[in-house]
């Protein structure tokens, strides 16, 4: 798989015909405690962000507003089309796609056929079932951009954790999403995986937007091209990762204190 060398730009590829996801004022009240408060974000075309901030920061949260998975306040609006308001299905066909920390895979079913059932194609249960004779070029495509061509009629149960994750990221492409919202998509992943990953993250980032929400401290610093810092619900901090960590809010969020960020932000794993 090919590593791209370019370096990071903050704020992808803003232009004319691009897709974009812009967040004004969403809010997620639960019974007067509010889980995300005031969350103002702008995503566009070639930005591959990186969500990260303490456990109860209001990622998650935050990432289920966006998807309509909870109620919410505020405004989302991909590409001229408001979110807020629509339930979780017709946001993603809408093309917002999301993946959770386990991945959902239809494991009896083969590579091949978890890429077919999310492509939509409308065809018996039966008809799933047997040999194809012609695949949609947007299946073909998914199985080479997941590197899970040669595994395309293995059952996915028998996948190793990592390829279940890069499938699942597949069957967000074949429904054609252009924006991605992936929480924690290397967890329990082998440095190998994680490596695998994020080359995946990058060949697919430069059309699309994707969002990865992460504790994975390490990777963040070698994928991001840029930073979002959620605590206690609100943006505490937004840049590049190099502005990220100079940050002394960011610092005193991580480290209890203002002092240069060690190795918490330097490479070590975020619990």
């Amino acid at each position: 798989m090919t590593q791209q060398t370019h370096e990071p730009t903050f704020g992808g590829n803003v232009g004319m015909g691009s897709e974009y996801l812009e967040v004004r004022n969403l809010t997620v009240d639960f019974d007067g405690f509010k889980a995300v408060s005031g969350v103002d974000l702008t995503l566009v075309q070639g930005d591959l962000r990186f969500l990260i901030g303490p456990n109860g920061a209001g990622k998650t949260t935050l990432v289920d507003a966006i998807t309509g998975l909870v109620p919410a306040t505020g405004s989302v609006d991909k590409s001229g089309v408001e979110l807020v308001g629509k339930p979780a299905h017709k946001i993603a066909k809408l093309g917002v796609g999301r993946t959770f920390q386990t991945a959902s895979v239809f494991e009896e079913l083969s590579v091949l056929q978890n890429l077919d059932i999310a492509a939509g194609a409308h065809r018996s249960a039966w008809s799933l079932l047997r040999t194809r004779r012609f695949v949609e070029s947007k299946i073909e495509e998914a199985l080479e951009v997941t590197g899970l061509a040669a595994l395309r009629d293995q059952p996915a149960g028998v996948l190793a954790h990592g390829q279940k994750q890069w499938l699942e990221i597949g069957m967000l492409l074949v429904q054609d999403a252009t924006v991605l919202l992936l929480d924690e998509p290397v967890a329990g992943m082998s440095h190998e995986e994680r490596e695998e990953t994020g080359q995946l993250l990058r060949r697919i980032g430069g059309e699309r937007t994707v969002v990865v929400v992460e504790h994975d401290m390490d990777f963040m610093r070698q994928f991001a091209t840029s930073v979002t810092v959620l605590h206690g619900g609100k943006i505490l901090s937004e840049g590049t990762v190099a502005q990220v960590q100079a940050d002394p809010r960011v610092q005193a969020v991580y480290l209890g204190t203002a002092a240069a960020v060690g190795s918490e932000l330097e490479g070590e794993d975020d619990a």
